[in-house]
């Protein structure tokens, strides 16, 4: 196949933002520390940056804080109502974040969206009206939950994930993305509770924290393993079952490393796709790479634009998806496999 001479597109538009390029950097310390560093993402080719999550637990915090240092003295002094304590507004986490996102908005032309982690519903999710009045260009929902009580069921976990969505999308006329985990029953149904609920798009998947066991120490170890190119099968596979099905854009997460990951991506219904481990590797240099290798990929193959890749290798012109995943998942445990048996 000749290869084309004109540079091809390669903008596309993800939560309703047009962006530069489908390359954007995932939420992960030390990515998004300090605005000095999403710059220098930005310098090398970043489309948009996910700042790090900002937790619930954090939020909480911060608002039992409040609640005893306004309380101190209420007994005592019929004023005490009408003041904060000194120092009682300094928070470090929070007050921080929202610092960040204000700082980034004012410094960086690309979009700049910010994350916020929890795993209950409550009024920690009140704290997305703080971040939309910062300045963020949109909001990731980054919802993770190891569910262990036997009472607690699919049905009802599921709800509290749709409420979460629910309460923020109240608080914030943002952009939102929900980032969750792969397991659930059905995600497709699931996906569907979540466009009802508010969201714009899902991000697939977190990468769920598996510790490991020191067996001379006798304590949990934490064992957080960057992503290989072998974990982009999972998202793969779910964004070419759900693309088109909802109106949801769809940020593929974990296992992008080369421009040839982004292709695939792409062609199963991607808008974008999200990178940390390459970058933590390798320095933010590898983003120009895998642009260019993206762009190169185009050009042999004669796409003008990434918006003619995305979504060609979907199901969502498959009648019945759920047999044809059957089907595949028969050809592959009956074989042949190439290259394994003499």
């Amino acid at each position: 196949m000749t290869m084309s001479l004109t540079t091809p597109d390669l903008t596309t538009t993800y939560l309703g933002l047009p962006l530069r390029s489908p390359l954007v950097v995932g939420a992960a310390l030390p990515l998004s520390e300090h605005v000095e560093q999403l710059l220098v993402l930005e310098e090398h080719g970043a489309a948009a940056v996910v700042l790090h999550s900002l937790f619930e637990e954090q939020i909480e915090q911060e608002q039992l804080a409040l609640h005893w240092h306004a309380s101190q003295g209420e007994e005592c002094y019929g004023e005490a109502l009408s003041y904060l304590p000194q120092g009682a507004a300094v928070h470090e986490g929070p007050d921080t974040y929202l610092r960040l996102i204000e700082r980034a908005r004012r410094q960086l032309a690309i979009p700049v969206i910010a994350s916020l982690n929890g795993s209950h519903p409550g009024r920690w999710v009140e704290t997305a009206r703080r971040i939309e009045a910062a300045g963020a260009t949109a909001l990731e929902l980054n919802i993770y939950a190891l569910p262990t009580d036997p009472e607690l069921s699919s049905a009802a976990i599921e709800t509290q994930v749709e409420e979460i969505v629910r309460q923020v999308r109240a608080q914030v006329r943002l952009p939102l993305a929900v980032k969750l985990g792969p397991f659930f029953t059905n995600l497709r149904a699931m996906a569907r509770r979540l466009a009802l609920a508010g969201a714009d798009g899902l991000v697939l998947f977190n990468r769920f924290y598996q510790p490991d066991i020191d067996i001379e120490e006798l304590e949990l170890r934490p064992n957080l393993l960057l992503s290989t190119p072998h974990d982009l099968r999972l998202p793969l596979r779910w964004i070419a079952l759900l693309h088109g099905r909802e109106p949801l854009d769809l940020a593929a997460s974990g296992g992008v490393h080369r421009g040839s990951d982004v292709v695939r991506l792409l062609m199963a219904g991607a808008s974008v796709t999200q990178m940390v481990a390459v970058l933590l590797r390798h320095g933010p240099e590898r983003l120009r790479g895998i642009e260019d290798e993206l762009a190169t990929w185009l050009m042999e193959h004669d796409y003008g634009s990434v918006r003619e890749l995305q979504g060609c290798m979907s199901q969502q012109r498959c009648a019945n998806p759920g047999e044809y995943e059957r089907a595949q998942y028969l050809r592959a445990v009956q074989g042949p496999w190439p290259g394994l048996l003499p």
